[in-house]
């Protein structure tokens, strides 16, 4: 009888599941639309900004962020630094150390009377503590999530049962990374907001690149912002809670991060963010500007609703009009490649005609994503035997790692996401070169004509890929098997398999190379 009890409610608890994942969300139009503020001109720093733009008519200026500490308090001297408005874009924004200290000085911000606007993708969001729902009652903040799962915190088997039944929608995802002060200053490239990205993780530290913009472009930014914040797939994350205590929530959520905070001044890592910070220009100082004409790309947010690829929806038309264009070379830096036969067809015709293709990515001992790295072992050989010059980055500089759960690295992956083409035209953004990237998700950057800022962004390639950071992948004209040149302690080193992985995840790809699964990657 206990088992029949027992058997009856498991069916029960499946049948629950099954009707609350088949629930349908509500209409998104009973959200308010709201735009971008004008420029602000009020402010010691909006007056810096537009005198620097009006020496360059009609051009942007941009800084390179390199550095991770850097790239973090950039982001908080800027929130600091609002007086109007700020609206931010991530598909992950961690609920973490980092997450916490941005979310304290939003919350600042906000109390200063900054409208502050937060759209964050649902695939990622955690909030098993409110503090989000919290910050959300304030009058000066809104959140919005964007393509959410139907219940909120929802147990993995809610949520696996939810993916299952809506595959087509769930498995579209936004991908897109703003950070827009005042509508004068932005902050766009392939950092989310988290530990990981601002080496403050204790797992995986990704190397990554932003650049702080001024200038048209960040108009154009904030155009890009108000589609998504206002399109049917952005709800406001008051009509999704299921509590109706938030109010009283923010004053415990104010001392929560309060707490955070003032941790995260006294550790080891606020002193080293703050011994890092270099003399040169950055968010929070004034310096020199790499100036160009720049245009801000973004798919459109209604590229998740179309059930066939509508290039008119997406920015890889522009991206490969700007690879067509090229007449020398081509350097490319991507954490995950899976370029399709399509795509390896035409890097392979570029090379061919004497182009001079160079292409960075992870390493399967660095990757974070082994499904990915599956995919990229289908076309590895191809590009390497078409003249397509393959780097593969090392894990923690050439050190090796530890086995890990679930295929995810320990020490440095790389996370950046740029295209330098002969040394003048730059893509910064968060679109990866694969199929999720180019189908699936949706995606933003900037194009920017800029030799200046070429050159920064080619000197990250060049030091990643050096020797004793990077394996170069090439075929052994003798037996016609893929290699891996690198050094350790100074001297030459060749291996005939993927470099410092463990057994696991050789096997794990083994594995996943035997599944179609290359539009999903």
């Amino acid at each position: 009888m206990r088992t029949d009890r027992r058997v009856v409610a498991f069916a029960f608890t499946i049948l629950c599941l099954f009707l609350q994942a088949c629930s349908t969300l509500p209409p998104s139009t009973a959200k308010e639309e709201t735009h971008h503020l004008p420029p602000a001109n009020d402010t010691a720093a909006a007056r810096y900004a537009h005198a620097e733009v009006d020496k360059h008519q009609n051009q942007s200026g941009f800084r390179l962020l390199t550095l991770s500490t850097n790239a973090l308090l950039s982001r908080v001297a800027l929130a600091d630094q609002a007086a109007h408005s700020i609206d931010l874009q991530y598909y992950i924004f961690a609920n973490d150390m980092t997450g916490h200290l941005m979310l304290q000085h939003l919350l600042a911000a906000a109390d200063r009377g900054v409208r502050v606007r937060m759209l964050i993708d649902d695939n990622n969001f955690d909030d098993k503590d409110h503090l989000f729902e919290a910050l959300d009652s304030h009058p000066n903040i809104e959140i919005r999530l964007f393509n959410p799962f139907q219940t909120r915190n929802p147990t993995l088997l809610s949520r696996a049962t939810q993916f299952m039944l809506e595959w087509r929608r769930l498995n579209r995802r936004m991908h897109n990374k703003s950070f827009i002060v005042d509508n004068n200053v932005a902050v766009i490239g392939g950092r989310n907001i988290g530990d990981p990205y601002f080496d403050a993780g204790s797992d995986t530290h990704f190397r990554d690149l932003d650049v702080v913009a001024i200038g048209p472009v960040v108009q154009q930014a904030s155009d890009a912002f108000d589609a998504y914040w206002n399109c049917d797939a952005a709800y406001p994350l008051d009509q999704l809670k299921k509590t109706d205590d938030s109010g009283q929530r923010l004053a415990a959520a104010r001392q929560v991060l309060k707490k955070e905070v003032r941790a995260f001044n006294q550790s080891d890592y606020a002193q080293a963010v703050i011994n890092e910070l270099p003399d040169g220009p950055t968010a929070d100082a004034r310096g020199a500007w790499f100036w160009g004409d720049a245009e801000l790309v973004a798919d459109q947010p209604e590229k998740i609703e179309a059930s066939r690829d509508v290039p008119a929806l997406r920015i890889g038309p522009k991206l490969k009009s700007m690879l067509d264009g090229a007449q020398h070379e081509i350097l490319a830096t991507t954490p995950y490649f899976v370029p399709g036969d399509a795509g390896t067809k035409h890097l392979v015709s570029l090379a061919q005609h004497g182009l001079s293709i160079k292409i960075l990515t992870n390493s399967l001992a660095s990757t974070d994503e082994t499904a990915a790295h599956a995919g990229y072992v289908h076309y590895r050989k191809a590009l390497a035997e078409g003249g397509v010059q393959l780097y593969e980055l090392k894990p923690s500089w050439g050190q090796s790692q530890p086995s890990t759960t679930l295929g995810k690295s320990s020490g440095i992956s790389l996370h950046a996401k740029t295209i330098v083409v002969d040394d003048r035209q730059v893509f910064i953004g968060s679109l990866n070169m694969d199929q999720r990237s180019k189908l699936l998700n949706t995606e933003m950057g900037v194009i920017v004509d800029s030799p200046g800022l070429a050159q920064a962004v080619s000197d990250f390639f060049h030091t990643a890929t050096l020797p004793s950071n990077a394996y170069q992948v090439m075929v052994d004209p003798a037996s016609h098997h893929l290699v891996w040149l690198t050094t350790a302690d100074g001297k030459p080193v060749i291996y005939q398999s993927e470099p410092d992985a463990t057994t696991k995840r050789r096997t794990e790809v083994t594995l996943l190379r035997l599944f179609p699964l290359d539009s999903l990657l």
